[in-house]
């Protein structure tokens, strides 16, 4: 009897894995209508496959069904081109459980790049999104947009060209964002109203600020905490801020490396942080006006260590332009409105998945030494752009 038990669960699972689906979809005439009707058809354990080329798309796509693979043949070879599109807020929609996109492109969508929302495990892995025309206010504004999701990796992708933030993660909790290159953005990075992330081994550059640390009134999620940034290169964001009027992050001044407010708990350790206009490292009040009696405006607990600094203050915009015109240096970090640096907090984020990260492997980055207050001065401008470069083309060719 129990022979003939397991006999039928291995029937059972055999023929379920039989019954997953490929779905193939190549550049054509009919190519949008077939993907759509593929996201819409697809069962748990289905793969999309995007065939090499560019699927020409006039309104947004949309999937609902939990554990959906959607992979292309590479973030140079499988492209969805929204240059035509006339319908719908963002390119494509994920609002279902347990999928991974991987190894496609998102081109020059109308609003935002690719958006997940009320998701539980989503994966974005060697996926591109990008505004070919260069920073324009007209952008869309988020490229990789999770909110209000849980266990959120986004790992060797990369984003360009957003009006807002390359990756934005928004009211999520357990979350990575690792490997990745954000360029030409106004915000490279932003995690805003969020819990338990660790955000490493990612370049920011040429972006309007590099990597925002938010919270803001308001929001269903407040209170963000315990944020992680570190083994981050962190360089070179000195692209004006082209965010459309009235945009929170239209307030970033161009120049910005690291920029931390209202939020508890935050590490910023082991990254290289340079030649940002403005200052390497802001950490800021929130300033506005607000009616949330729960809202806390202050940052706290935060923590700035053994990070290798380069030049900064050289071209300070916004508030802080104030300072050279007193002849006052830029310091490579600093507050406003009460904030504060710590040296030591009195616990360190345990990471996104509940437990304190080991070091990464030396042979991957060179170790950065501890000196001083925990930081040190890079050498010269040249040494850091030259490597800098290297870096972005290691991304692009990954």
């Amino acid at each position: 009897m129990r022979l003939i038990a397991a006999a039928a669960i291995a029937a059972i699972v055999i023929t379920g894995a039989a019954e997953a689906k490929t779905w193939r979809i190549r550049p054509g005439a009919d190519a949008e209508q077939r993907l759509q009707t593929a996201l819409i058809e697809a069962r748990p354990g289905d793969t999309v496959q995007l065939g090499r080329g560019r699927i020409e798309l006039t309104g947004s796509l949309s999937l609902d069904v939990n554990r959906v693979t959607i992979r292309g043949d590479g973030a140079e070879r499988s492209i969805l081109s929204f240059n035509g599109q006339r319908r719908g807020a963002e390119g494509l929609l994920i609002t279902s459980d347990n999928v991974l996109l991987r190894d496609f492109a998102v081109e020059n969508a109308r609003g935002d790049a690719i958006k997940a929302r009320d998701c539980n495990g989503i994966t974005i892995r060697g996926v591109r999104v990008e505004w070919t025309r260069g920073p324009n206010a007209e952008n869309g504004a988020y490229g990789l947009y999770p909110v209000n999701c849980d266990n959120v990796l986004i790992e060797r992708s990369i984003a360009r060209g957003a009006s807002d933030a390359g990756i934005y993660v928004g009211q999520s909790r357990n979350i990575i964002v690792r490997e990745n290159l954000a360029e030409f953005n106004v915000a490279g990075i932003e995690i805003e109203n969020s819990f338990n992330a660790d955000v490493f081994e990612n370049v920011a550059t040429h972006n309007t600020g590099g990597i925002l640390v938010f919270d803001l009134p308001g929001l269903p999620q407040q209170g963000g905490h315990d944020i992680r940034v570190f083994n981050n290169r962190i360089v070179d964001n000195n692209t004006p801020n082209f965010a459309p009027a009235g945009n929170i992050v239209a307030g970033v001044p161009t120049g910005t490396g690291v920029l931390i407010m209202a939020n508890s708990n935050v590490h910023v350790f082991e990254n290289e942080i340079a030649d940002n206009g403005t200052v390497n490292v802001l950490i800021s009040a929130y300033r506005e006006s607000f009616q949330d009696a729960h809202y806390n405006p202050l940052a706290r607990d935060i923590v700035i260590r053994d990070n290798a600094f380069g030049n900064t203050g050289y071209a300070p915009a916004g508030d802080l332009a104030a300072l050279s015109q007193l002849g006052v240096p830029m310091p490579d970090a600093c507050g406003t409105a009460r904030p504060f640096i710590r040296a030591a907090a009195r616990r360190e984020p345990a990471g996104a998945h509940g437990r304190k990260r080991q070091s990464l492997d030396p042979h991957r980055r060179r170790q950065l030494p501890v000196a001083g207050h925990g930081c040190r001065r890079l050498a010269t401008h040249r040494s850091a752009t030259r490597s800098n470069a290297a870096a972005a083309g290691r991304h692009r060719r990954a």
